[in-house]
């Protein structure tokens, strides 16, 4: 049966297929599809297949590393700057391994699409030591996903699944095959030596590790997922990873002028490498994301080999790889279509009208106005675009959870007042225990938690702690004397400007809880209903 699916929504429908038990996630774009997909797919729900949202990557992946340990199939999806938070996890899922087969799945934002910095994950892979794919269309999405459970059981690793915000966001038709039942739950003994990283155990699994690399590069050498083309023209071999041989192909519908190696299956495969490395007199390397597979083969083939890539300019060093890069790459021509007039300007994105938010940044910037030397320390979500007119009331915006810490360091370096700004998704995901550190010294910050009620900036999925906050800052040991709320609204405007310049004036940590339902979310249920 053939299906048009987003390259998310094949990776989501291969797992159901080939025997999925539980999908344990947290929403980031341009991974957000994988398990919205499981969590709305009707034979997920028949079969109880696990798919809420976990409060963030590292717990994820620890909880989908438990569903494994008992021997059923799990997937974990990310954005590719969650791996960062799920580093300490996924690194040491590789020295104890798997039971059950376990995908991860990084999904990158190369040009920074939505995100912070355009990291590429096959660099965690290679760090991990650990099998990794990339598909260069849906359909192969699909066939890694579906035969992937079968490989990671077979040589008892996970597998990183890598890709990119065009592979994740666009459609193609996909043959979806039969689907599998679900594993067993596997009887567990003798685990101890396998799963308990104490020092005697993780160096011979680490030992173990180091023996499987030839088998995962034979693996690679003999996946269907890599394949050598054949061509007349051996001046230049071409060397395509991922999607970016779907761009390779389009140039060429009728054959390569050039040999080419498409690579989808790392580590990297040898015999194949060398054997384009001795036909061709130069390679070009075109890889999505960072110089991967170039970096590796400058010092890899060790024969002087010219390389051509982003290293040497031929591709563009930062932004993700397009058809028309492809193109100019190999010295073709490039047409352009349309051109964008110039009274044409870009609309940044904006808060929603009638947003929460909006009301804390405009009661906050007045306040703040009566200051010398303000700092607002934010972080990641909606609300970080108050950055932008015509609020322009955050400083900083670095990473998940970072406003908070950052804004305790600057109180500690004597800035004052010292405000932090975070929202109720990104306080579960990394702000509680930066909250932690500042109870234990009672630190000289107003900490902000903008709370409306769901993850709105990947599209109001649940958060995990709605309705909780208040009680969570009391659990963690804030002072109830300084652990205010208040709801965001024009008529409680004065209200709250008292609010935040009381708890300013106070030297110590203070928590402000404005809260008030996503507009969006808000908007939905009463369509719904």
């Amino acid at each position: 049966m053939k299906k048009i699916f987003l390259g998310d929504e094949a990776i989501a429908q291969a797992a159901i297929d080939a025997g999925l038990s539980g999908v344990y996630s947290y929403p980031g774009t341009p991974s957000t599809e994988i398990t919205e997909y499981i969590q709305q797919s009707k034979t997920a729900q028949e079969r109880g297949i696990h798919s809420k949202w976990c409060c963030n990557e590292k717990t994820a992946v620890e909880t989908a590393l438990g569903m494994s340990y008992a021997g059923k199939r799990v997937l974990s999806c990310m954005k590719h700057v969650g791996l960062n938070v799920a580093a300490d996890a996924f690194m040491n899922s590789a020295m104890s391994g798997i039971n059950g087969g376990m995908i991860v799945v990084t999904a990158d934002d190369p040009s920074m699409h939505s995100s912070q910095n355009e990291q590429d994950n096959r660099m965690y892979g290679h760090f991990a030591m650990l099998p990794m794919f990339e598909p260069s269309d849906q359909q192969e999405a699909y066939n890694m996903v579906y035969e992937g459970y079968d490989f990671s059981e077979a040589v008892g690793y996970p597998i990183l699944l890598r890709i990119t915000t065009r592979m994740a966001h666009s459609r193609s038709g996909v043959n979806v095959r039969e689907p599998k039942p679900e594993k067993s739950l596997k009887t567990l003994e003798n685990s101890r030596a396998q799963f308990v990283l104490l020092p005697a155990n993780a160096r011979k699994r680490f030992k173990q590790l180091i023996a499987k690399q030839q088998v995962f590069v034979e693996a690679s050498e003999q996946s269907k997922f890599n394949r050598y083309y054949e061509a007349p023209d051996t001046k230049l071999g071409i060397v395509a990873c991922g999607i970016a041989f779907n761009y390779l192909h389009e140039m060429y519908p009728d054959g390569f002028l050039n040999p080419v190696l498409k690579i989808s299956q790392y580590p990297l495969p040898k015999k194949q490498l060398l054997k384009l490395a001795e036909t061709c007199d130069e390679l070009l390397i075109l890889e999505d994301g960072f110089p991967f597979v170039e970096e590796q083969l400058k010092g890899y083939l060790g024969i002087g080999l010219k390389i051509h890539g982003r290293l040497d300019g031929t591709v563009p060093r930062d932004g993700e790889l397009t058809p028309d890069i492809v193109k100019r790459a190999l010295g073709l021509p490039v047409q352009s279509y349309f051109a964008i007039p110039e009274i044409v300007e870009m609309r940044p994105p904006a808060l929603c009208a009638g947003c929460g938010h909006r009301d804390v940044y405009e009661a906050l910037n007045e306040v703040l106005k009566l200051y010398e030397s303000p700092k607002v320390f934010s972080d990641i979500g909606c609300y970080t675009l108050g950055a932008l007119p015509p609020f322009r009331a955050i400083d900083t915006c670095i990473d998940m959870g970072a406003s908070i810490t950052m804004a305790k360091g600057a109180s500690d370096a004597g800035i004052h007042p010292s405000v932090a700004v975070i929202g109720d998704s990104t306080f579960t995901h990394s702000g509680m225990t930066g909250l932690l550190d500042c109870v234990n010294e009672n630190s000289n910050i107003l900490i902000i938690i903008s709370d409306n009620e769901t993850t709105g900036m990947t599209g109001g999925q649940d958060s995990a702690g709605t309705g909780r906050i208040h009680d969570i800052c009391k659990g963690l040991g804030v002072d109830p004397a300084h652990l205010r709320e208040i709801v965001p609204l024009k008529k409680n405007f004065d209200a709250m400007k008292a609010m935040i310049q009381e708890e300013i004036e106070y030297r110590g940590l203070s928590v402000i809880v404005p809260c008030r339902e996503c507009i969006q979310t808000h908007a939905r249920k009463a369509k719904k209903h």
